[in-house]
């Protein structure tokens, strides 16, 4: 077998850290890769059987990259550890030669041998049709720095702002291939007319809702004309094919993502008064809403009051495995353990949920599968085949569209548009009615997605609860007292005191990437939001505290969260194995007035405010200590961990990784699980660091970081427990160690 290797275009040690000052505007390197097909068996084996032929998808015609025979077979070959990278390299010859080459080589007989050399031959580097982008205006000191108060967080957070340096790209113009088949080359690229920001990692191409924290924190870092442009690249899109897609490639042609680019459109006139982009951006905002409208909803009567309201839920057309995960689809449906196999109804289904629940972002949650447990942690592909997401009306992406009619609604006032302004409220109202008929649970004080197959709303609850409040939806029970707002938050409140991290998607550890014990940056924003919409009146006082014999998970309304609390994901505390689950000592994190790594409480701070202050903290102690324990320093104020230490986690010619995601009870730690690896870079992570650090900047304070070593040595722990004073500086165990190797060992750093 050969090698895998990258070839590296840059050197690793100038991607990851920027100087605090003295930024150059100079067309940064920016790290290309050229994987080499390696299947993980011997060159002589022949590829492995394949079931039939899926249907071929309208919306995805290429003969290379999309559904066929040729496709199959390159991914049966798993010549690559990740799908995407196929998808992502652009030809070396025509689409006709490539096509020819291939059947050449193709027979019952074919070797992986066979198909390397093909691969080698036909294809080049992928990501080679984008390039760097030199930033001339860059400011390497933005105001919204001034907003922090910490010296350390104050550099740590310029460092980030640099970081939109090696993530901006353009389209390669001398790379492209031109459309059809008799071009030189076949690309699934889209190609773009303007600058914009990749997430990083695996995630090459511009990307829907990941853009619209990108372009919060573009804005921060006073980068006006890339926030524009991203959005001139997506109503580029919205011309050309009349909804913004996933992503910038042709293989997300059947699916969009949470529609958040009216919310952009505000944010970026908000902060610019740029107002004459609305002359350009109002009929396709329009034409957006319109795609939603007619490709995904339908009018649902609630069974609780008997009125019908026009939902949307999220249903991609698709009966064929996503190309960009292609092999991870096939053997979701393809299963050689199941006793019996799906029928070609059953596998076609399957692989609409699967598309619908990338469209949703959450791709994949137990939030919508029917048995979230049911190949336990380890084996998801049984959970996965029990996914319902076309028979859920989600509530998050209910409550974005609510807020796009507030939002055209207010643009069109200033307009004098009359009867537009009255289309918009009307189209509001009967959305938000909507939302607090078929989701709002009044007993529970919390939100809940309405679920078709059952007729009725589901039990698991999940941090989409808070995104009708982020939209401006408040519901009368939680403004009408200060105990049922607390309550609605309370679950917040119980994971600052009980856990080290930030808040997870949900409670339930099923092994997908948006269950436990993964909490993701996006969310974090929209709490802190969430609880910025409640009133004073309702957030002013102290927080209730539980009785002496019980924990914080005692204040949260019964059955709102849907589970026990022994069935709550666990907190390992270092020497000790896992925290109790219940009593006072399950808080390990409770401090007199705050918790660890939550700030410092101030006088007459109400509940609310002390939530914010607390969950913006740990937010910048998720991001900062994950990336100083993968190599981060700042001159002068922050050394480099030790070769030793760096070496538990791969990193020592490394300078510090922005994750994805994170994890709720270890923050030096990346997040874990999914269908891919973790991935570094990162647009949304970094620009939610500079939203929190423009917004709440004067209440941060340097968090205390677990010791690397320590955490190594005390992986094994036992059992035992401890409480919040013995292990407020070293909880967690060394699971991150494991998450960065996986990660450095597939070449996915940025």
């Amino acid at each position: 077998m050969r090698p895998t290797f990258i070839s590296v275009l840059c050197l690793l040690s100038t991607v990851h850290a920027l100087p605090q000052a003295d930024v150059s505007t100079e067309t940064p390197s920016i790290t290309l890769s050229t994987s080499i097909a390696s299947p993980t068996v011997p060159l002589t084996n022949t590829i492995p059987s394949q079931v039939p032929l899926p249907p071929t998808q309208a919306w995805c015609p290429s003969q290379i990259f999309c559904a066929g025979e040729l496709l199959q077979t390159v991914n049966l070959a798993q010549a690559y550890s990740d799908p995407k990278t196929f998808v992502d390299k652009p030809t070396s010859k025509s689409a006709q030669q490539v096509t020819s080459d291939f059947q050449a080589i193709f027979n019952p007989n074919t070797t992986e041998g066979s198909i390397v050399n093909f691969l080698d031959d036909d294809f080049r580097g992928e990501g080679l049709e984008l390039e760097a982008v030199a930033l001339a205006n860059f400011n390497a000191n933005p105001a919204f720095l001034n907003n922090v108060t910490d010296p350390l967080l104050k550099a740590w957070a310029q460092t980030v702002s640099g970081y939109w340096i090696q993530l901006i790209r353009s389209t390669n113009d001398s790379a492209l291939c031109p459309e059809g088949e008799t071009g030189p080359c076949e690309s699934t690229l889209i190609p773009l007319n303007h600058t914009f920001v990749v997430p990083g990692g695996r995630f090459r191409e511009q990307y829907y809702w990941d853009s619209y924290w990108i372009v919060r924190g573009l804005i921060k870092s006073e980068l006006l004309d890339v926030a524009n442009a991203t959005l001139q690249n997506f109503m580029d899109e919205l011309e050309d094919f009349g909804f913004i897609p996933n992503g910038g490639r042709i293989y997300y042609l059947n699916r969009s993502q949470p529609p958040l680019f009216i919310r952009m459109l505000s944010d970026y006139i908000a902060a610019s008064n740029d107002t004459s982009i609305l002359a350009r951006a109002l009929p396709l905002a329009e034409k957006e809403l319109a795609w939603w409208a007619t490709n995904r909803t339908s009018t649902i009567t609630s069974p609780y009051t008997n009125n019908s309201y026009p939902m949307a839920r999220y249903a991609a057309a698709n009966t064929a495995p996503r190309p960009e995960s292609y092999l991870t689809d096939y053997l979701t449906a393809n299963d050689p353990t199941l006793t019996t196999p799906l029928t070609d109804d059953e596998r076609a289904d399957l692989y609409s949920q699967l598309a619908s629940g990338a469209e949703s972002g959450w791709d994949y949650s137990s939030r919508f599968i029917r048995e979230p447990i049911a190949g336990g942690s380890n084996n998801t592909n049984v959970a996965l085949r029990t996914l319902n997401i076309k028979n859920n009306i989600p509530v998050d992406l209910n409550s974005i569209l609510y807020h796009a009619h507030i939002v055209l609604s207010g643009f069109y006032s200033s307009q004098n548009n009359a009867s537009a302004v009255s289309t918009h409220n009307q189209a509001a109202s009967t959305i938000r009615a909507g939302i607090l008929d078929l989701f709002w649970d009044p007993s529970k004080l919390a939100f809940y997605d309405f679920n078709l197959t059952s007729n009725a709303r589901n039990s698991i609850f999940t941090a989409a609860t808070f995104y009708p409040l982020w939209n401006g939806i408040v519901p009368d029970e939680v403004l009408s007292s200060s105990n049922n707002a607390f309550g609605f938050f309370s679950a917040v409140h119980m994971v600052l005191n009980r856990y080290n991290g930030t808040f997870p998607v949900t409670f339930l550890e099923s092994g997908l990437q948006w269950d436990a014990p993964n909490a993701w940056p996006p969310h974090q924003h929209i709490i802190l939001e969430a609880l910025s919409a409640l009133p004073s009146n309702v957030s002013s006082g102290s927080a209730p505290s539980p009785s002496s014999s019980q924990s914080t998970f005692d204040l949260i309304p019964s059955g709102q969260i849907g589970v026990s609390e022994d069935q709550l994901p666990g907190q390992l505390i270092l020497g000790s194995g896992n925290a109790t689950k219940s009593g006072p000592n399950a808080d390990i994190n409770t401090l007199n007035g705050t918790v660890v790594n939550g700030g410092n409480a101030t006088q007459g701070e109400g509940w609310g405010q002390a939530l914010q202050r607390e969950l913006a903290n740990r937010y910048f102690a998720s991001a900062f200590c994950s990336w100083h324990a993968t190599g981060g320093s700042i001159p002068n104020l922050l050394p480099k961990l030790s070769d030793q230490e760096l070496n538990l986690t791969q990193s020592v010619n490394n300078t510090g990784n922005m994750f994805e995601k994170f994890s709720i009870s270890d923050i030096d730690s990346a997040g874990r699980g999914g269908e891919y690896t973790v991935q570094a870079g990162f647009g949304w992570t970094n620009g939610v660091v500079l939203i929190v650090a423009g917004e709440y900047g004067n209440v941060l304070v340097a968090p205390q970081c677990p010791d690397v070593l320590a955490e190594n040595n005390g992986a094994n722990a036992t059992s035992g427990s401890t409480t919040a004073s013995s292990s407020a500086s070293h909880a967690g165990p060394s699971a991150f160690i494991l998450a960065v190797i996986s990660l450095l060992a597939l070449g996915s750093l940025l």
